[in-house]
């Protein structure tokens, strides 16, 4: 959204918001999970947010074991509600499924994104975590390009982020921007969190981090769910786990950050 200036002499500069969803998802139920979504997206519309984006496999849980209970399709009739939502307020909105994806013998562990006139995107996790091929297929289409304004992203789902190459092939593609959904617990919070503020400062990419706000699959997520600008600097992180949205704001070339708690229902 523009800032407001009374010199009305100077150029209006456009200001982009981005946000990572911190969400705890129910295990295994995508109908509930769609729910709290809506909720979140809600949210991030009142606080002028462009571009959303939820942890790792968000409308299912990181549950391994329930993926193919819970597949989801790019124009599941589920996901209406999100669908809806995002045209009726303009978001770009990325949430985290397991899909059956170009015929592979188990689900992929999903990026889909909705974009405001109504298209959609997938991209599937190019690098599995030890033991999540036992469940899940890789994807194999490398990093792409997304515009929004005057701006650009890529995407990275959670282990993704632990490969330079990974990074380096998102800022060769011309983002500014990589948007990475994950599931980090306490005790992995550290090295990753590192590894996402080198990929900023090597590849001069603002680097977005959408982290679960609970457990999910076994494990206890560590929250804190963060953005870096490019160069490297931590603008803004979560204190810790629950249902939030971090966001940050870029405004002739400078990031500012806040995070704000999420009230979700049933």
């Amino acid at each position: 959204m523009p800032i407001q200036s009374n010199d009305m002499t100077r150029t209006t500069l456009p200001t982009l918001r981005i946000a990572a969803a911190q969400s705890t998802s129910i295990a295994g139920n995508v109908a509930a999970n769609v729910r709290t979504h809506t909720q979140f997206i809600a949210a991030a519309h009142q606080a002028g947010v462009d571009v959303l984006v939820f942890p790792e496999l968000s409308l299912s849980g990181y549950e391994l074991a329930l993926l193919r209970d819970c597949l989801v399709e790019p124009d599941d009739h589920r996901l209406n509600p999100i669908r809806d939502l995002v045209r009726t307020i303009g978001m770009t909105v990325v949430v985290g499924a397991p899909l059956l994806h170009d015929n592979k013998p188990n689900p992929s562990i999903a990026a889909l994104t909705f974009f405001p006139d109504g298209s959609r995107s997938v991209y599937c996790k190019q690098h599995l975590h030890p033991g999540e091929e036992r469940y899940a297929s890789p994807g194999d289409t490398g990093s792409q390009r997304y515009g929004v304004g005057d701006s650009s992203y890529a995407l990275a789902i959670c282990a993704d982020t632990s490969h330079a190459s990974h990074a380096q092939a998102a800022a060769a593609t011309g983002a500014s921007l990589y948007l990475a959904g994950v599931l980090v617990s306490e005790a992995g919070y550290a090295t990753d969190s590192s590894q996402l503020a080198h990929h900023a400062k090597q590849f001069n990419l603002g680097v977005l981090m959408a982290n679960h706000g609970g457990p999910s699959g076994g494990y206890a997520s560590a929250g804190k769910s963060a953005f870096w600008a490019p160069g490297g600097a931590l603008v803004v992180a979560a204190p810790g786990t629950g249902d939030c949205l971090v966001i940050a704001t870029c405004h002739a070339d400078q990031w500012q950050g806040e995070w704000l708690a999420v009230q979700t229902h049933e």
